[in-house]
């Protein structure tokens, strides 16, 4: 069934990229994927330990029906590819002031935690932040982050048939002026208030309406049997088995257009790969930048890759762990969000972090003994101007990670040298025009998801797919976002004459 459709190239092997892939491929398309990365993945990244492979990317995966349902379209299993683990503790969290709190699976048991930790009040208003979190999330879950085109004028619409909507997602205010409202234990705020960095933002800054992510995770955590690489490795194999070729370690350079349509892509080995459909699964940045060629920089409008998401620091290593007994997922809380948050915003390094912790090989019952693999993530600021780290960044955020995590009494034999660290000028160079940020256009403001580019661009065959583009970042967002890129082509492909690029095929000289 392979070729019959015509040809697709896809630059970029990540999730986004993937997920696009297979939908075409099993659609009846010939598909090529094409990565400067000799691995698939894109920011799923890992480095090689003594324990074994460590991640260095995404190390979080909810909502695991999105990846159930991309398998179960094309005719397979995510069991058969990828081995999963349900984890009863969500995360484990630490204070300064020695508190510590558990968030499970269920709800019950998460609310029973918030009663020992911050008393009878605390439980009452933890269990009603769950109930409007639920509310915003599967009031949104429909008409934005499953729409392949949401509109400020369908979400208004949305809003005003459920008026009850207005008061649950406070417009008016911040997450964290929201959470502030909501609970009366600063700690919880500031646990809750942590949520707008799995985009990319502040809490300070971030709309209210983030706190529908806690109900993402609320449904459920899964740990990835042999690491997080493994679920991309799995979408690769599941793309071989649809016929998908790969060529990795090779960079696009250009994206010809001709007749105002894409025609193929140029890669940096000489090579040209001709193209009825190209699917751009990097930073939508990139092509407002001009990398992939002059014609393109207005294929992406200015305020939907701007302002840049938050950076991050990333250590990834092996080490036999000192002190408190992790779990998979760990939080180590500094004592005041604003001297996290107030330097990122000056665009430095935060001054007493909060320090997210992934033990990669622990999960619910299961503590190794010796070296273990570990991944601890900083957040920081973008990078704008992409020269590298000084030696003196580095230490310093060294001295500032170690030293924060042994106030807790943790500690780590040995303590990792700075060739463990990936800062956020290292970033900006692993992706081009990405400014160092992970998670692409920043949520800062109560309209930012509206602004994200969608799969179609205004250049005919040429589509967008991964964390930068809609419905956002995460794994689960760039592997929707894959679905909307490839049901756009089929669409499109199946009826060019209504197709919204038509009426742009004349539009754009050749890049």
């Amino acid at each position: 069934m392979a070729g019959s459709a015509g040809k697709v190239v896809v630059i970029g092997a990540g999730m986004g990229g993937l997920s696009a892939a297979i939908r075409l491929a099993h659609g009846g398309y010939e598909v090529e994927v094409v990565d400067r990365a000799p691995v698939p993945g894109g920011k799923m990244r890992t480095f090689a330990s003594d324990a074994g492979p460590v991640d260095a990317g995404p190390t979080v995966m909810t909502l695991r029906p999105v990846f159930e349902e991309l398998f179960d379209s094309v005719g397979a299993r995510l069991s058969d590819y990828v081995t999963l683990h349900r984890e009863e503790v969500l995360a484990r969290h630490w204070w300064p002031d020695g508190s510590t709190l558990d968030l499970f699976a269920s709800r019950e048991q998460s609310a029973d935690a918030v009663g020992r930790f911050a008393g009878a009040r605390a439980e009452k208003e933890f269990r009603a932040f769950c109930r409007r979190s639920e509310r915003l999330y599967n009031a949104f879950d429909a008409p934005m982050m499953r729409a392949a085109e949401p509109s400020q004028g369908a979400l208004t619409r949305h809003v005003l048939t459920h008026p009850w909507l207005a008061l649950d997602m406070a417009p008016q205010r911040s997450l964290a002026q929201a959470l502030g409202k909501a609970f009366s234990d600063r700690r919880l705020a500031q646990l809750f208030g942590r949520y707008a960095t799995y985009v990319g933002g502040s809490p300070f800054q971030s709309p209210a309406l983030l706190s529908l992510i806690w109900h993402a995770e609320e449904q459920g955590v899964w740990r990835v049997e042999g690491g997080m690489h493994r679920l991309a490795r799995a979408l690769e194999q599941l793309a071989h088995d649809k016929g998908v070729r790969f060529t990795f370690g090779s960079r696009a350079t250009r994206i010809e257009i001709q007749q105002g349509a894409a025609a193929a892509v140029h890669l940096d080995s000489g090579a040209r790969l001709p193209a009825d459909v190209v699917v751009f699964n990097g930073d939508p940045a990139a092509l407002a930048a001009g990398l992939l060629g002059e014609g393109l920089r207005e294929t992406v409008a200015p305020d939907a890759v701007r302002p840049r998401s938050l950076s991050a620091y990333v250590w990834s290593y092996a080490a036999e762990p000192h002190g408190p007994e992790m779990v998979h997922h760990n939080v180590f809380f500094c004592d005041d969000a604003h001297a996290e948050f107030d330097p990122i915003a000056r665009g430095e390094m935060p001054e007493d972090p909060t320090l997210y912790i992934c033990a990669q090989d622990r999960g619910t019952g299961r503590n190794p003994e010796g070296l273990e693999r570990f991944e601890i993530i900083m957040n920081g600021p973008p990078a704008a101007d992409g020269t590298d780290p000084t030696d003196e960044e580095k230490e310093t955020c060294r001295t500032r990670t170690f030293q924060t995590l042994a106030r807790f009494g943790l500690t780590f034999d040995p303590r990792p040298g700075v060739q463990a660290l990936t800062t956020p000028r290292q970033f900006a160079k692993l992706f081009p025009a990405s400014d160092g940020s992970l998670y692409g256009r920043s949520p800062h403001g109560l309209t930012a998801a509206l602004k994200r580019p969608t799969a179609r661009t205004r250049v005919a065959g040429l589509y967008l797919a991964g964390g930068g583009t809609h419905p956002g970042a995460g794994i689960p967002m760039a592997t929707l976002s894959g679905r909307h890129a490839a049901e756009a082509i089929l669409t499109d492909r199946a009826s060019p004459s209504t197709s919204p690029q038509t009426a742009m095929r004349g539009g754009m000289s050749t890049a």
